[in-house]
């Protein structure tokens, strides 16, 4: 399984997303697996100035043989912490004092069906109504999440050495179910 996280630099155009990291994983036994991965922050200079603040997305996609069968994308928001630089914002973007919400309680996921090694047409329309059924139990496990208290996935803390520094005494997780913020540096 090829695994990668994108950064989404820009709403105009896909030629600002940035992959901040992939990595294949397997063989995957059958069952609940989890591993961490931690990836290094997007690069500020390929994100357009007018861009860097407010509302954007990270991306998780997974791929079995060059094959995309999931996308789980969370929302971001980077914002100033500081009210003043808020309601004032200078005019060139001062990247140490941003901070990054991700929104990991509010995941998107998409599933794909694909050709899984030696699947024939009959087994592949079996395997889609299984996702689709998988698909309204995870939505419905969303949901509840929303409404208990955080649990995170364990997509692991954020490397300390890559320009991230974690503001709160709890390490920061990716994953449905919690929030983090971190600053955003160069």
């Amino acid at each position: 399984l090829e695994w990668k996280i994108i950064y989404v630099g820009s709403s105009e155009s896909d030629q600002y997303d940035q992959v901040l990291d992939s990595i294949m994983v397997g063989p995957v036994p059958t069952g609940v697996n989890q591993f961490i991965f931690q990836v290094p922050p997007p690069n500020p200079e390929r994100i357009p100035q007018n861009e860097i603040l407010d509302v954007t997305v990270i991306i998780i996609t997974c791929s079995y043989k060059d094959q995309e069968f999931v996308r789980v994308g969370y929302y971001v928001n980077n914002e100033y912490l500081d009210e003043e630089l808020r309601e004032n914002p200078p005019s060139t973007v001062v990247l140490e004092k941003l901070y990054r919400n991700i929104l990991a309680d509010k995941p998107r996921v998409t599933r794909r069906p694909i050709k899984w090694d030696s699947e024939d047409e009959t087994q592949m329309e079996r395997h889609q109504q299984e996702q689709q059924s998988s698909v309204q139990e995870i939505m419905g496990d969303v949901t509840q999440q929303q409404q208990s208290p955080p649990q995170p996935l364990g997509f692991g803390p954020s490397p300390q050495p890559s320009g991230f520094s974690s503001q709160s005494s709890q390490p920061s997780t990716l994953g449905i179910g919690s929030n983090f913020m971190e600053t955003i540096s160069s």
